[in-house]
C-alpha cells in the first residue's frame, strides 16, 4: 500500500527578504519544536570554490536562476533562503550502530538548512548539509568533510537516481579552503560542504531518542506530525490506527529502497537506525559500493569486519532497523499489530524486488502472461547472476528489451555467459516477455559496448586527477555518461511544467 505525501501551505516571504518568485519554501520542520533540534550557526570558510551545482534539481525547487555567486553565498556562507529557516537546526537523534546504541548522535557536521515546495509533484524537500561546520552533536570532531567525500557523494546519488533508486539528490558542492586530517585517507586532505536535497531528515533514529529518554507523548506527536506531513491519507484515522499504519506504510517504503539496492548492484555500507529515513529514501553516503559481480559477501565499508552489511545481507538489516521502529511505537500500537506489519516486510520486498529487475530490464509480461511468468523470470535471471559470477550491470544492460536484444547480447564482452548451460533459463524465461512501452531502445546509450559503471576503481580513477591537478574534466565527463544513461532508462529530472 502507498499513500500520497502532503504538501502544506509554504508562508509568506518575510518583509526585506529577496523574493525568489519560482521558490516555495516551507518552515515545516520548526513546527516539532526545540526538543527536535538545535539552532545553529555555519562554519566561517576561508574560500568558496563552486565546483558541482545540480541545473536539473535547481530548476525544480525554483532556483535556477541564481547566479553562482548567489549559489555560493546561500550554499558556502549560507545566508537564508527568502521564507524558510531564517537559521540552521541541528536534528537531534540517536541510533544504533552495527547494531550497537548510540545516545550521542545528532547532526555533528551537518544540518537543515532550508525546506522547500518540489515544483513539480508538490512534496517537502529537506536542504540538508555535510560539512556545514560543528555543532552540539560533534563530538569532538571537526564538522568537516573532505572533498573527496563530497565528490563520492555527488557520484552516488547521480548513479542512483539514474538506475532508478529512491535517493536523495547532491545539490551543491562548495569547496572550502581548509586543510583536513584523516586517518582514512592521505592527509592533509582538501575540504567541501555538500547540500543534499531529501524529502525528510527524520529517522528511525529521532524515534528512538524519545524510547531512550521515556518520553512517549514525543513520540505520539512526532508521528502525528510525520503523517501529517508525509502520509496525508491516514491523517483521519484514530490515534493507534494511524501509528499502525504509518509503521506499515515505512515497512512498504524501506522494503522498496532495499529492494532497489539489490537491483542495482549497490552496498550502502552503514545501514545504521539513524541513516534509514521516515519516507523510505536512500541518503548519507560513506563507504558505498557498486558490486562488479553479483558477491552476497561484497562489503562496502573496510571496518564491516563481519560483513553485517554485506550486499547479500541489506533486506536483513533493513528488517532489523524497522523492528527496531516497532519497539518505539509499542505505546502506541498492539504488539500484535505491528508484528503483524512487520510480517508484511518479505513479501513487499520480493514484490518490490521483481518490479525493480522489470524496470532495470525494460520489458513486461507479454499478452495473456502473469504474475508467475515476472517470478519465473526474476528467479531464474538472479539465480544465473549469482552463479555466473557475469558483469553486473553489463548483464542487464545486454538483456535491455529482453529477447529483442538477444543479437546485441550475443556481441557482448559478456557474450559467453549467455551461451551457458546456466543461462538457458532466463532465455526461457524471456520468452514470456516483451520490451516495455518505456524500454527506449532506439536511444543511443543502447548502442555502447558497455554501459555506464560506477565501481570502486572508477571512482579513484575519477578523484586522482583532481587530486594532483586540479583537473575536474574526468568528473564532469562522467556526469555527463550519467545523464546520458538516465535519458536512456527515462530517470532524469524532469522540469516542473513538463
Amino acid at each position: 500500500m502507498t499513500f500520497p505525501l502532503a504538501c502544506p501551505t509554504p508562508p509568506a516571504t518575510p518583509d526585506g527578504a529577496e523574493p525568489l518568485p519560482a521558490f516555495k519554501p516551507s518552515r515545516r520542520h520548526a513546527d516539532l519544536g526545540p526538543d527536535f533540534y538545535d539552532v545553529v550557526a555555519p562554519a566561517d570558510f576561508p574560500a568558496a570554490i563552486l565546483r558541482y551545482r545540480n541545473h536539473a534539481w535547481a530548476r525544480r525547487v525554483g532556483l535556477d536562476d541564481l547566479s553562482d555567486e548567489a549559489w555560493i553565498a546561500h550554499f558556502a556562507r549560507f545566508t537564508p533562503l527568502p521564507g524558510s529557516f531564517e537559521r540552521p537546526l541541528a536534528l537531534r537523534y540517536h541510533g544504533h550502530q552495527f547494531r550497537s546504541y548510540n545516545a550521542y548522535l545528532g547532526d555533528g557536521r551537518g544540518f537543515l538548512f532550508a525546506q522547500a515546495h518540489d515544483r513539480r509533484d508538490g512534496r517537502l524537500l529537506d536542504f540538508g548539509t555535510k560539512g556545514s561546520g560543528t555543532t552540539p552533536w560533534s563530538r569532538g570532531a571537526d564538522g568537516r568533510l573532505t572533498l573527496k567525500g563530497g565528490v563520492r557523494e555527488v557520484l552516488a546519488t547521480a548513479m542512483l537516481e539514474a538506475l532508478g533508486v529512491e535517493t536523495s539528490k547532491s545539490f551543491s558542492l562548495i569547496e572550502t579552503g581548509e586543510a583536513l586530517e584523516r586517518g582514512d585517507e592521505p592527509s592533509p586532505t582538501r575540504s567541501a560542504v555538500l547540500v543534499r536535497l531529501s524529502h525528510s531528515h527524520l529517522r528511525i533514529g529521532t524515534f528512538q531518542r524519545f524510547q531512550f529518554l521515556e518520553q512517549p507523548e514525543a513520540i505520539a506527536r512526532l508521528v502525528g506530525y510525520v503523517v501529517e506531513t508525509y502520509y496525508p491519507g491516514i491523517q483521519d484515522a484514530e490515534p493507534a490506527e494511524r501509528a499502525a499504519l504509518f509503521f506499515e506504510a515505512m515497512v512498504a517504503r524501506v522494503a522498496r529502497m532495499g529492494a532497489q539496492w539489490m537491483a542495482a548492484g549497490f552496498v550502502h555500507g552503514v545501514l545504521n537506525t539513524d541513516n534509514i529515513n521516515v519516507t523510505g529514501e536512500s541518503f548519507d553516503y560513506g563507504p558505498w559500493r557498486f558490486a562488479h559481480a553479483h558477491d552476497p559477501a561484497f562489503t562496502a565499508a573496510y571496518f564491516d569486519e563481519w560483513g553485517l552489511y554485506s550486499f547479500g545481507r541489506q533486506p536483513e538489516a533493513l528488517f532489523w532497523n524497522l523492528s527496531r521502529l516497532a519497539d518505539c511505537l509499542l505505546g502506541l500500537v498492539p504488539k500484535e499489530r505491528l508484528e503483524a506489519g512487520l510480517k508484511t516486510f518479505g513479501p513487499a520486498l520480493q514484490d518490490a524486488f521483481a518490479e525493480a529487475i522489470l524496470f532495470r530490464l525494460g520489458v513486461t509480461p507479454a499478452q495473456g502472461e502473469g504474475e508467475g511468468a515476472v517470478h519465473r523470470l526474476v528467479g531464474a535471471f538472479w539465480a544465473f547472476l549469482e552463479k555466473s559470477r557475469a558483469p553486473f550491470e553489463q548483464v542487464f544492460f545486454d538483456w535491455r528489451g529482453g529477447l529483442a536484444s538477444e543479437p546485441r547480447a550475443a556481441r557482448s564482452p559478456a557474450g559467453e555467459h549467455y551461451a551457458s548451460d546456466a543461462f538457458r533459463p532466463v532465455h526461457t524465461a524471456l520468452q514470456a516477455m516483451r520490451p516495455a512501452a518505456n524500454a527506449n531502445l532506439d536511444h543511443p546509450y543502447f548502442a555502447r559496448e558497455k554501459p555506464c559503471t560506477m565501481l570502486i576503481d572508477e571512482v579513484e580513477a575519477l578523484w586522482a586527477p583532481i587530486a594532483e591537478a586540479d583537473d575536474w574534466s574526468a568528473l564532469h565527463a562522467k556526469l555527463a555518461e550519467i545523464e546520458a544513461m538516465a535519458g536512456a532508462y527515462n530517470t532524469q529530472a524532469l522540469p516542473p511544467e513538463a
